[in-house]
């Protein structure tokens, strides 16, 4: 099977260094990575806090694609229960003008943050309402300039008006999720990396429910997981306590900053923290490039899809973009 990697980036900060330098991270490992080979390169929508710097992925997406030349750029996501699906058409429409056949549209439906940021971002609008569906529907809608005639906004435009269309991809963990990208004929990127299991249920009913739609003819699948790669044991283990003591800190609500090698080495773990260590695991792919190699290709049989998304959450450019390379380099043997 030729397998497609990707990448998402959340711009981690470490303790002790600035915004500035994580986005300025995530746009070199861009450039890293378009090198490498690697399809797509997506960053992520956080609010509120000190650990993760990428709150406006819009932004960042068109500086991202200013700065490579072939890559497709993308959100990863847009948590569109935030948003008018108008101004996120119009967004995407701009970058798709500027970039064209380069960019992706990644919703979710997750806030991206904790109730106070939620309720600023819907300032005047109720939280509790639930309308993300047709939030998606009228965003598609917007994108191919297809709203009905009985729609409220019918004669409507999102512009600029151009001939190409960023690709929409639908986010989640969920069978809600997975019907939604099936019942618009989307693409469904499976987010393991946060669930920790197998989301073959969800995956297979995508692709049983597709309706092919102006969005694509067929289905199409995306699943993204931790993965940490290094040649030795050492570089391996200090990636994996930094990992360990990052999504740990995250949990209990206590991140300041991604944790630096030193700090994460020298952590004392309670018993407690030992099992939640031990629950995350399972949201990671560890190990050599061979060994990653072998589980990415397994992970494709089961879940029949042609395409793998790697997040890695290490503040060390130099030896994030080394795990990187010896991926991409493993699947060119």
């Amino acid at each position: 099977m030729n397998i497609k990697l990707s990448a998402l980036d959340q711009s981690p900060i470490r303790e002790g260094e600035t915004a500035t330098e994580a986005l300025n991270n995530t746009i070199i490992l861009a450039q890293e990575l378009e090198k490498f080979g690697y399809y797509r390169f997506w960053v992520s929508e956080h609010h509120d806090t000190k650990s993760l710097a990428g709150s406006s992925p819009e932004v960042l997406i068109s500086s991202i694609a200013a700065k490579t030349k072939s890559i497709r750029v993308g959100s990863g996501g847009v948590m569109l229960h935030n948003y008018s699906s108008y101004k996120v058409a119009e967004n995407f429409k701009v970058l798709e003008a500027l970039y064209p056949n380069r960019i992706d549209l990644g919703v979710g439906r997750a806030p991206g943050g904790m109730p106070l940021a939620t309720k600023a971002l819907m300032q005047g609008k109720s939280i509790f309402n639930d309308d993300y569906q047709e939030k998606v529907l009228d965003l598609v809608r917007f994108i191919y300039d297809i709203v009905p005639e009985e729609h409220e906004f019918s004669g409507l435009k999102a512009t600029p008006l151009i001939n190409t269309y960023p690709e929409i991809h639908i986010l989640g963990s969920s069978g809600g999720s997975a019907g939604l990208a099936a019942g618009i004929g989307a693409s469904y990127a499976y987010a393991q990396f946060i669930t920790g299991g197998m989301g073959v249920s969800s995956v297979n009913w995508y692709k049983d429910n597709f309706k092919k739609s102006i969005i694509s003819e067929k289905p199409n699948t995306i699943i993204c997981s931790f993965v940490i790669c290094g040649e030795t044991e050492e570089e391996i283990n200090n990636q994996v306590a930094v990992m360990d003591l990052t999504l740990l800190l995250v949990e209990q609500g206590k991140a300041l900053g991604m944790p630096t090698l030193e700090r994460a080495l020298a952590y004392k773990y309670s018993n407690d923290e030992i099992q939640i260590i031990n629950r995350n695991r399972k949201r990671m792919i560890v190990g050599t490039p061979d060994k990653i190699k072998d589980e990415i290709l397994n992970m494709s049989k089961i879940y029949n899809t042609e395409e793998f998304m790697i997040i890695n959450l290490n503040t060390d450019l130099e030896s994030k973009i080394k795990s990187y390379k010896l991926i991409a380099e493993a699947f060119r043997k």
